[in-house]
């Protein structure tokens, strides 16, 4: 079983670049083991208004900033960028940062961020479709770009589509990222199980990552049994309440001794 592994999303949002850099720092000197912003072009939550910043410039930034935390933006939406510029940017990430970059991606679903940014919103099969055809692009681009990413950079795939986005994971992701839980995370997972099954890849090359929230002892020992190792807690502007976060960590801490 792969050890447990704790992720904090920082939403860069509601607050200034300021808050966000020292929330960075507080998250690497808390032990996080893995950094994520997001990739939205405008708050969420009650009110779509207020401060907000790009995702991928904010992880560059922090790239410099932090020293040993694993950098995502969880996810990158496939629409928003070329596949080989999607991962033309993470490579130099990777770079930046001494290669601790994951590459999220997934298929996007705020009708509003593409309208107003001027990207055309398909249905939700197409945008799907888009994202199946990106991931050989983004697999070949990185091979071929000079100099290649120093890590290993592992493709996160975000959503939970049982018919067309778990078959997608079975064949690119190296980790798969879900908000589902109880039951419905047992489906996933099983369907997950029967799409590698058929192309002949074992399901434990895939590491499962949840987000969380709450006390850890109430919803990580099932977690685990279930195979999950990445545990995601989420926190925005503009004070950035890590409380939670210390929580999952603590609970990491024990049982990884």
């Amino acid at each position: 079983m792969r050890p447990v592994r704790i992720g904090v999303q920082l939403a860069p949002q509601r607050a200034d670049y300021a808050d966000i850099r020292r929330a960075a720092a507080e998250v690497e000197d808390l032990g996080a083991d893995a950094l994520f912003t997001w990739d939205h072009f405008f708050p969420l939550g009650k009110t779509a208004d207020g401060k907000h910043f790009e995702g991928w410039t904010t992880l560059a930034a922090l790239a410099e900033q932090t020293s040993r935390v694993e950098l995502g933006v969880l996810v990158s939406c496939n629409s928003y960028r070329n596949p080989d510029l999607l991962a033309d940017m993470a490579r130099t990430v990777d770079h930046i940062s001494g290669g601790r970059v994951i590459l999220g991606v997934g298929a996007g679903f705020k009708e509003r961020e593409f309208l107003e940014y001027g990207y055309e919103f398909p249905s939700p099969g197409r945008r799907v479709a888009d994202l199946a055809e990106s991931l050989p692009r983004i697999k070949k681009r990185l091979a071929a770009l000079n100099p290649p990413p120093v890590g290993r950079m592992p493709i996160l795939i975000a959503g939970g589509g049982e018919q067309k986005m778990l078959r997608i994971v079975a064949q690119h992701a190296d980790i798969w990222n879900t908000f589902a839980e109880g039951e419905d995370l047992v489906r996933k997972l099983g369907l997950l199980h029967k799409y590698c099954a058929e192309i002949d890849r074992d399901p434990s090359t895939i590491e499962y990552s949840v987000h969380v929230g709450g006390d850890p002892r109430d919803s990580g020992p099932q977690l685990r049994e279930l195979g999950v190792s990445l545990f995601t807690t989420s926190t925005s502007g503009p004070d950035y309440n890590l409380d939670t976060a210390r929580q999952w960590i603590s609970w990491r801490n024990e049982l990884n001794t």
